[in-house]
């Protein structure tokens, strides 16, 4: 049998979510850890992000994507006992928690942990995944892509380009090529609302005056080689119109329809999936229904802002190492659940026996909103209401629950949303 080297904490994914669960395991007193990352460096899809705006919230000023990752690399190699590994694809976790994983550099390799920290992000939604009709010609990419092309490799991906999908990428992406000499026609949305942060749709959009199409999708895409144009109609829900069709020109249509996160292995190692996030299930500490690993970050569910995978992977971290000492959390679970105006809500159970001071919600309203009510309930008791002034879908929301308003609580929590004049 293969020697299994051990490690108290395995973390798999090097992004923003995995150093900063590696960098809080270190600091709650786990003693070896390792860091599998399977691009080149570490830094994860920040590295490509170098337009500014991350770490408002938790370095209380403006950094771009690389700074960012690059306060917390040099946080996590200050550690000596962790360990990071790039260039290294893990191929498997098994619920008994080893993990397997191959790079060119040490070939094939088996790891033992006491927990492991699954970190791995998310991907994009593609042509395939949304079916458009239509030639099958170059120049239609999704906007991560893209974003790595221009700011990563120096390529240009076009010069007359259409977005389709306003998610903060996609707009994010608008002003970046605009500001490298493409000319961006349209943003093609198909919800009647903008999927992206409102501060996005502002620098990002309007600012540059590209127009904004909500309510329509592309139904065709035209060219033989290369892309020649794009056909564009109104929708009703998620059906086209007839003859609302219009057609734009263009050499390059970029996608962002949505991001997925990545739990192949999630799957493989027996962790229950929520329908809802198609992320796993995870308790107050951000430990899975399987014992030892935890998840944080894009993988759980998707974020808008680094800030918050940050605090809710050093959560992660903290948990896994006290996991992986013995210190094992246990108690009573019980579900929390979304209700009128909620498309889910992370985490999905809680233990209230492991609740210190308050405990921390986030959930993604239905549809943007004016003045809301936000109500706790529990059966037929009220729990507590929090109030907003607005909110949308591509925002997500916060709730600190005090410890003290959930004494006594043995039923479902649920989160719902109501409406105010």
């Amino acid at each position: 049998m293969m020697n299994e080297k051990y490690y108290d904490v395995i973390v798999v994914g090097g992004g923003p979510a995995g150093l900063a669960a590696a960098l809080s395991a270190a600091e709650n007193g786990a003693e070896k850890i390792l860091i599998l990352e399977r691009d080149n460096d570490i830094g994860g899809i920040l590295n490509q992000c170098v337009h500014n705006g991350f770490g408002l919230h938790y370095f209380k000023e403006a950094l771009t994507g690389p700074e960012y990752a690059g306060r917390f690399a040099e946080l996590v190699k200050a550690h000596d006992n962790i360990e990071i590994c790039c260039d290294t694809m893990v191929l498997n976790i098994s619920a008994d928690r080893h993990v397997s994983c191959v790079s060119s550099k040490n070939g094939y390799q088996v790891f033992r942990a006491g927990a492991i920290v699954l970190a791995m992000g998310c991907r994009e939604r593609t042509r395939g995944a949304i079916a458009i009709p239509g030639d099958r010609p170059s120049g239609v990419i999704t906007a991560g892509t893209a974003q790595r092309y221009v700011n990563i490799s120096g390529y240009l991906p076009g010069k007359k380009v259409v977005i389709l999908g306003s998610g903060d990428i996609g707009l994010i992406m608008a002003r970046r090529l605009t500001l490298e000499g493409a000319k961006v026609l349209a943003c093609v949305e198909l919800a009647p609302h903008c999927n992206g942060l409102a501060r996005n749709i502002v620098q990002c959009l309007d600012d540059f005056g590209i127009p904004l199409y909500l309510s329509h999708t592309v139904t065709n895409i035209v060219g033989k080689d290369r892309l020649e144009k794009v056909c564009i109609s109104k929708v009703d829900g998620y059906t086209p119109i007839p003859g609302t069709e219009f057609e734009i020109e263009c050499d390059t249509l970029l996608l962002s329809v949505g991001l997925i996160p990545e739990n192949e292995l999630t799957r493989n190692a027996g962790v229950g999936i929520d329908g809802r996030t198609n992320g796993a299930y995870v308790y107050e500490n951000m430990e899975t229904d399987t014992a030892g690993i935890f998840a944080c970050g894009n993988v759980v569910h998707v974020h808008d802002l680094v800030d918050y995978v940050t605090v809710e992977s050093m959560k992660a971290g903290a948990s896994a190492a006290k996991f992986a000492l013995g210190n094992k959390a246990d108690g009573n679970a019980i579900s929390i659940s979304n209700g009128n105006g909620v498309n889910y809500t992370v985490p999905q159970r809680v233990r209230l026996e492991n609740v210190d001071k308050a405990l921390e919600v986030f959930f993604r309203t239905n549809k943007v909103r004016g003045k809301s009510l936000i109500k706790v309930t529990s059966g037929d008791k009220e729990i507590i209401t929090f109030k907003r002034e607005h909110m949308a879908p591509g925002e997500m929301e916060k709730l600190i629950i005090p410890a003290k308003m959930l004494a006594g609580v043995t039923d479902t929590i649920k989160i719902e949303v109501e409406d105010q004049a």
